[in-house]
């Protein structure tokens, strides 16, 4: 059987699209291994496929990334494998060297502009070091994907290699039967928003959203996730005293975090313009709102936009404006007609955009690897 190594540098727990793709291999007989992190709030994880995490010294900065890839470089040496698969540039180092050691199979998953996250771009320094090893390591590689279209004409313009696309697609998902009790618990008879995933940092809108929250009358907002905002908005929390209209909850397992998604009444990204990557960002959160047939109300970055504005499954805001983006959420659920329309539209579009669907392309990439 052919073994795939596949490395991340999280904890694994809720990484959607690497254990998508790690199943939909695992379905195509190829034995998997997962290697990613424990942290000290890492949540134990059951997989159908075998998964290892390091427990390292370091948690943040360069020692982290540093000691990471020298836990992964011996792992990778010593374990045997047919196809590596680096996910993103932060594991690339240690499976390129092993790659060229052992005459392995690379491949690479990168999940965004990596040297253009908001993390890196007013760093000027670190950044020019991932841009240089990202410089070094891309041209000489030949099975490469990425998330999307934009992203990926943009690394073949620049290393000229050429990327294939496997976009952030949730698998069809029937939705579960709450019972009443649940239902009362989370939303009672208030109207209910939700913002979710696992890199709620700055810029990404959450401080505008909570802040939002003042001008709303008879209606929830569920961050679910986590991130570096987290304590900023925890904080904006008790001094503006809505902690009886704000709720945050930790990062949870999938099918925990939909019941959440699939009786919210309108599901948030709110990224800004202040980086590349959230501009050309098309993330999970996206078609989990899709799956579960909730109307979304995004900010007007490219693809996202493009996408809700295309399937006509929500509305499109062009401010962060607290105030303002309290008087739109007001102006849809006043909208009755336009709700039922994006809700019917959500029907469609919720079975056209599936794993499903998309993995077709990734078992291509799969069958045909140089």
């Amino acid at each position: 059987m052919r073994k795939v190594i596949v490395s991340v540098t999280n904890d694994l727990a809720t990484d959607q699209r690497v254990d998508r793709i790690c199943t939909t291999l695992s379905k195509l007989n190829y034995e998997i291994i997962l290697i990613g992190r424990l942290l000290p709030n890492s949540k134990l994880i059951v997989r159908k496929y075998k998964t290892y995490r390091f427990k390292l010294l370091f948690h943040n900065g360069f020692l982290f990334y540093a000691e990471y890839n020298i836990r992964l470089f011996f792992k990778l040496l010593f374990t045997k494998s047919t196809i590596l698969l680096a996910n993103d540039l932060d594991t690339l180092p240690a499976n390129f060297l092993v790659s060229k050691l052992l005459k392995k199979t690379l491949v690479y998953d990168s999940h965004e502009l990596f040297t253009e996250v908001p993390e890196l771009i007013h760093r000027p320094f670190i950044q020019n070091f991932w841009i240089k090893i990202e410089a070094f390591i891309l041209p000489k590689l030949k099975n490469c994907y990425t998330v999307n279209t934009i992203i990926a004409n943009i690394y073949t313009s620049k290393y000229n290699v050429p990327f294939s696309v496997i976009r952030n697609i949730a698998p069809k998902y029937n939705k579960q039967h709450l019972d009443s009790d649940f239902l009362k618990k989370i939303k009672g008879n208030k109207k209910m928003l939700i913002l979710q995933g696992t890199g709620i940092n700055v810029d990404r809108g959450a401080e505008e959203a909570v802040e939002m929250m003042q001008y709303l009358e008879n209606t929830l907002l569920y961050i679910i996730g986590s991130g570096d905002v987290f304590k900023t908005l925890k904080l904006k929390i008790a001094s503006l005293n809505l902690k009886n209209k704000v709720i945050l909850l930790d990062k949870m397992p999938y099918n925990e975090l939909m019941k959440f998604t699939q009786i919210a009444d309108i599901g948030l990204s709110l990224d800004k313009n202040t980086n590349l990557n959230y501009e050309l960002s098309l993330p999970n959160k996206i078609f989990d709102y899709v799956q579960a047939g909730t109307p979304l109300l995004v900010s007007n970055r490219k693809i996202i936009s493009e996408f809700v504005t295309k399937n006509n499954i929500g509305k499109v805001t062009y401010t962060h404006n607290p105030k303002k983006l309290a008087t739109i959420v007001s102006n849809i659920f006043k909208n009755k007609q336009q709700y039922k329309t994006w809700c019917e539209n959500l029907l469609k579009t919720a079975e056209i955009y599936t794993w499903e669907n998309e993995s077709e392309n990734l078992k291509k990439i799969y069958a045909n690897l140089k």
